[in-house]
């Protein structure tokens, strides 16, 4: 199977996320707009959501893939099963314990982590410090989920670790079509929604234990003990887990600094949830398919087949990034607008995370990259390096947030986090190159500047047909023209873009196939 089909194996999964899960927040917009249980309600699913998102999209699998596959190729299935049982017992020990301190611990991490603006009202912080105690067994949840789906990725069983993440917004729909149905006050419909986090992802650990049952593997429980195995993961696992959260890291620390105005916390997540769609459908694709590829080519001997690899991954991320950034920049206002301008979501509203959402655009290819960039690290068991960039990139977006947010407001956090995305993809490549582990070939340096080109031009073109739709999109408009009308911007932008891509030779499916098929190199 060639790695452009498993990219659109684990794309499309996560295409059909991501779609629920704009229907998600579409329907929270709805009922909650940007008002304090909306607050309230992120700024519990914060804290869990972070884990999920620091496990599920590719920390763990960071340490644990590479491990994983050498147990296979040393120690075939039985030695895979083994270790798998090991790093379950004491995975499974280690989460217990963390969920019982961190729920005790609930209001502490809600006054100084989670949500320190919440301090001076009291019924808003009591909330969130009970609905982040519903809700934190999720991580349990999501980390033994993560570190099955490492083991369906490593045995080449992409479709079911993909698939789980739409139970989350499956269930949270449910939720939240029941208090739409029964006319629930927000307070209740965000008690539903805490609910159906835990049971979603109870749900989500579920499908993949079935999937890896189907894939031959038998789990069985072992008494937590930490073997040589084991170790060598925890050295891997630790700086793996916090270089992998880095765009959740500067989110966290974004909602820590907007907390103290009202309705911020939503519009960032409002904003979030749309650059979150082609970062997951292309980001989550190319970081969980490439790890496992590179890890294979090395452990084989194979270096110059995982630099194609990794050359022709970064073409695969710029050629649907490049524009989409310069899509959700011109077109935000629309976007927004079409999305979630309704119910209580004002205009106003609109306005505000439209700006926040033209400035994650720009930072889309910067953070798309760095889940490009790092397997290259990880394939080679050097967690440590990317971490250090972490922790750079963490301390340049909290700078920046602080210096920006008295000044620009909640677009102060989304340009903080995309320089902060800017700077930590920077210093990945530089290294990467340095050591010799990446070596830019002339077709990728010739279609990623034909390609930029074409982005641009495509932008040119949006920006001077946009008097003729304005009045299409007004905010009073009717809710079919407004739709009809960005989906035909949206339709533009992609004859134009597609057209200048393959008629510069910025991109050429042919050859685009044939340079990702996976071919067994000698060369090393």
């Amino acid at each position: 199977m060639s790695l452009v089909k498993k990219f659109m194996t684990v794309g499309g999964a996560t295409l059909g996320s991501r779609l629920f899960g704009f229907a998600r927040e579409t329907a929270m917009a709805a009922a909650l707009g940007t008002g304090p249980m909306a607050d309230v309600f992120y700024a519990a699913f914060r804290f869990p959501n972070l884990f999920r998102r620091l496990f599920a999209e590719g920390a763990f699998n960071a340490a644990f893939v590479p491990l994983f596959s050498k147990e296979i190729e040393e120690h075939g299935l039985d030695g895979a099963k083994r270790f798998s049982e090991e790093v379950f017992g004491v995975l499974f020990t280690v989460l217990l314990l963390i969920t019982i301190v961190m729920e005790l611990s609930m209001p502490l991490l809600v006054r100084f982590i989670i949500a320190p603006g919440f301090a001076d009202d009291g019924d808003k912080f009591s909330l969130t410090v009970r609905l982040a105690a519903v809700m934190f067994p999720y991580l349990m949840c999501m980390s033994l989920t993560a570190m099955l789906s490492g083991m369906l990725n490593s045995l080449h069983h992409f479709f079911a670790a993909a698939v789980a993440p739409i139970f989350l917004n499956l269930v949270m729909i449910a939720a939240l079509f029941y208090g739409l149905y029964t006319g629930a006050a927000p307070i209740d419909t965000a008690w539903y929604l805490s609910w159906s986090v835990l049971l979603a992802g109870l749900l989500q650990l579920l499908v993949v234990y079935l999937g890896v049952r189907h894939a031959g593997i038998r789990l069985g429980f072992r008494w937590p003990k930490i073997t040589q195995n084991v170790k060598r993961l925890l050295i891997l696992a630790i700086p793996a887990a916090i270089t992998g959260g880095v765009t959740q890291i500067n989110l966290v620390i974004g909602q820590a600094i907007a907390s103290s105005k009202d309705g911020a916390i939503a519009a960032l997540q409002y904003a979030d949830r749309i650059y979150q769609l082609p970062l997951g459908v292309v980001g989550v694709a190319v970081g969980v398919v490439l790890l496992p590829e590179l890890a294979r080519a090395l452990k084989s001997g194979h270096a110059l087949e995982a630099s194609n690899i990794q050359n022709r991954s970064i073409e695969f991320v710029l050629f649907l990034t490049l524009p989409a950034a310069v899509g959700l920049w011109v077109l935000s206002d629309d976007i927004i607008r079409v999305l979630y301008e309704r119910g209580a979501f004002s205009a106003h509203n609109t306005s505000i995370v439209a700006a926040i959402l033209a400035w994650y655009g720009i930072g889309l290819p910067f953070f798309v990259m760095i889940k490009a960039l790092q397997p290259g690290f990880y394939a080679r068991e050097d967690t440590k390096s990317p971490m250090r960039f972490t922790g750079i990139s963490v301390v340049v977006n909290s700078a920046l947030s602080i210096a920006l947010f008295p000044i620009l407001e909640e677009r102060g956090i989304a340009i903080a986090e995309a320089v902060a995305g800017i700077i930590n993809t920077v210093l990945l490549f530089s290294l990467l190159l340095k050591r010799g582990h990446l070596q830019p070939d002339w077709p990728l340096v010739f279609r990623a500047l034909r390609l930029l080109g074409s982005a641009l031009a495509m932008g040119a073109v949006l920006i001077a047909l946009s008097g003729y739709f304005a009045p299409y999109l007004q905010p009073g408009a009717a809710f079919l023209h407004k739709t009809v009308a960005l989906f035909v911007q949206i339709g533009l932008a992609m004859v134009v873009y597609f057209g200048l891509a393959f008629a510069t030779g910025g991109a050429d499916l042919g050859m685009f196939r044939r340079n990702l098929k996976r071919k067994a190199k000698t060369n090393g």
